[in-house]
């Protein structure tokens, strides 16, 4: 088992799938701080957090879909909901998380957003390379 998932690290193929899917990543947190900066002073911040996780995840789907990791599926209805099951899986991780660093630890919102976000990324990566959008 081991054999087959040093296999795939080093593949050149999903080490650029990754590198790319990381880019979208660092683009779509952008997206989601730079919204969530600005809704925090007009909005609660459990409601700032989800328009900015929703604008986050529209630039993620987009650039995930169509240029970081390209897809061989042409079942293009069933991998978009496919990849809202994903969404709903990442916004529990992110908001939890971002409830636990806020409330829990005494973080501010933008501290509490970036606590939330790498450990949602890994299993977003597995979720989408491996199912949503994968490439064999």
């Amino acid at each position: 088992r081991s054999g087959v998932l040093s296999a795939k690290i080093n593949d050149r193929g999903t080490q650029g799938r990754l590198l790319r899917f990381l880019c979208v990543g660092g683009i779509a947190a952008l997206v989601q701080f730079a919204v969530l900066a600005v809704l925090k002073r007009l909005l609660g911040p459990g409601v700032a957090f989800t328009l900015a996780f929703a604008a986050s995840t529209t630039t993620h789907y987009l650039l995930n879909r169509f240029w970081a990791l390209p897809s061989v599926r042409t079942d293009s209805r069933r991998q978009a909901g496919e990849y809202g099951l994903t969404v709903a899986v990442s916004y529990a991780i992110n908001l939890g998380l971002f409830e636990l660093a806020r409330r829990g630890l005494g973080l501010g919102v933008m501290a509490a957003a970036a606590v939330a976000i790498p450990p949602s990324t890994a299993v977003v990566w597995l979720l989408l390379n491996h199912r949503v959008f994968r490439h064999e």
